[in-house]
């Protein structure tokens, strides 16, 4: 009987845990572990599965059947498509707007601002694929702003995500056009502000816009609709805060 007991009060509780799987821009991934964290407090019984991504790849698994029940974009432009096709369930909110940085391994003299990168020592220069990663469509848009894309973009590395272009800007390039995000990881803790860091002038680039939406295979699931919630809450807020987002 004491047996019986053991294992019915072991499987008891499994049967009411919700697992959920979420689609999130690689930009988040620095602050992904500290969200889920803040969010178990409160659904101790919800388990997060988490893939990342561009948006523009996760958008195109998405409409491939991917099963996900929500998305956290880095732009509106790809929530607000799977909310036109009726794949989204819930119109593109914005949960936080990001920022560009410049980020080299070396110290660099930041006076000369963006036209730093047209400097002759600069050989490669990492920012992500503009045709998958909105961080690379504000990048790109930053760079034709100040009259120095062409210029430069023979010196371009692309990742396909800003995840990878953050690997690419410490592993491979001489300096890299990242999220600010990123600068705020524990691993990034070496590299200081206006020696290896500074942010790009938020004027030169399109606000980049974070949209999240619910997807159809989230649209009967509480546990989808309580991360929705949790990610506009202001605790969510105060987390994206500490990581360089803008509010």
């Amino acid at each position: 009987m004491y047996k019986l007991f053991l294992v019915l009060f072991l499987i008891v509780p499994s049967l009411h845990a919700d697992k959920i799987n979420i689609a999130v821009a690689a930009n988040v991934s620095y602050a992904m572990d500290e969200l889920k964290a803040e969010f178990t407090k409160l659904h101790p019984n919800t388990k997060v599965q988490v893939t990342l991504g561009s948006s523009g790849k996760l958008t195109a698994q998405i409409k491939n059947g991917a099963p996900y029940g929500l998305f956290m974009s880095a732009n509106m432009k790809y929530p607000q498509t799977l909310y036109s096709d009726k794949i989204a369930i819930t119109k593109p909110i914005v949960y936080a707007q990001g920022a560009l940085a410049f980020l080299s391994v070396k110290k660099q003299n930041f006076d000369k601002g963006i036209n730093l990168l047209s400097a002759e020592k600069i050989k490669k220069i990492a920012i992500a694929n503009p045709k998958t990663a909105p961080y690379g469509i504000a990048a790109a848009q930053a760079l034709k702003n100040a009259g120095i894309y062409e210029k430069i973009k023979k010196k371009f590395v692309y990742g396909e995500s800003i995840s990878q272009t953050v690997t690419y800007t410490v592993m491979a390039a001489d300096i890299g056009i990242i999220a600010k995000s990123s600068l705020y990881s524990s691993k990034m803790t070496q590299f200081k502000k206006d020696i290896n860091w500074v942010a790009i002038d938020t004027n030169l680039y399109e606000p980049i816009k974070q949209g999240i939406v619910i997807l159809k295979n989230g649209a009967n699931s509480p546990a989808y609709r309580a991360f929705y919630d949790f990610m506009l809450s202001e605790k969510a807020k105060e987390i994206l805060k500490k990581y360089g987002y803008i509010l």
